[in-house]
């Protein structure tokens, strides 16, 4: 702000999941699952495995995640401006 004024700090809680494999694994699952479609049968069920395996990895993360959020988030309203963003007519 150019008048010295600082932005107060946020107080809701933003949430980030972690970084986590699963959905490349459970993609490369589905590929080869794709690839098995044509290639043979053997390939279709290694890559069912590997997708179901990273699946369940998945959604047992994410609920981890979810499991460790706070149940109540301290409600806050949006600070507003209390002058015009731009300048009208009238103020110059």
């Amino acid at each position: 702000m150019r008048d010295g004024r600082r932005a107060p700090q946020p107080t809701e809680l933003v949430y980030v999941p972690a970084p986590s494999w699963a959905p490349v694994l459970a993609g490369a699952g589905l590929a080869i699952v794709g690839i098995g479609l044509f290639g043979g049968w053997v390939y279709a069920v290694v890559g069912g495995v590997i997708a179901l395996v990273a699946l369940l990895a998945w959604i047992r993360g994410a609920a981890t995640e979810i499991g460790r959020l706070p149940r109540e988030q301290r409600v806050s309203t949006a600070v507003l401006p209390a002058v015009p963003l731009r300048r009208t007519e009238s103020d110059s």
